[in-house]
């Protein structure tokens, strides 16, 4: 039977978090960019993919739902950061976050194919 919740041997994926941040170009400009916060297990659980059509491409897109233990630090995230997996590479944009309707866990819904 299905839990809702992930077991030990699921939290199996190194994942980073990182925050959007304001860089100065050493121009007097700044430019948007990611500072990285710190690094956590991670459980990735697959809720599907879709396609979306942008300028006249067809784009794929995947989504996840990832659930990694709640802390002070991972409390903090925000829908404008971005997470990578560290054994990829692969960054993820943080589209949904509970850290709410369990005091154990922080659910993050994640998508890959989009901007962070």
């Amino acid at each position: 039977m299905a839990t809702k919740f992930p077991t030990a041997q699921e939290l199996d994926r190194r994942v980073f978090f990182d925050a959007r941040v304001e860089l100065d170009d050493g121009y007097g400009n700044t430019e948007g960019g990611f500072s990285e916060r710190f690094e956590v297990w991670a459980a990735f659980r697959s809720r599907g993919g879709s396609e979306a059509v942008q300028a006249a491409r067809l784009e794929g897109r995947n989504t996840f739902g990832v659930y990694v233990r709640s802390s002070s630090e991972t409390r903090q995230i925000a829908t404008d950061w971005r997470m990578r997996d560290k054994a990829t590479g692969n960054a993820f944009a943080v589209k949904i976050v509970d850290a709410i309707s369990d005091a154990r866990w922080v659910y993050l819904e994640v998508q890959t194919g989009v901007a962070a």
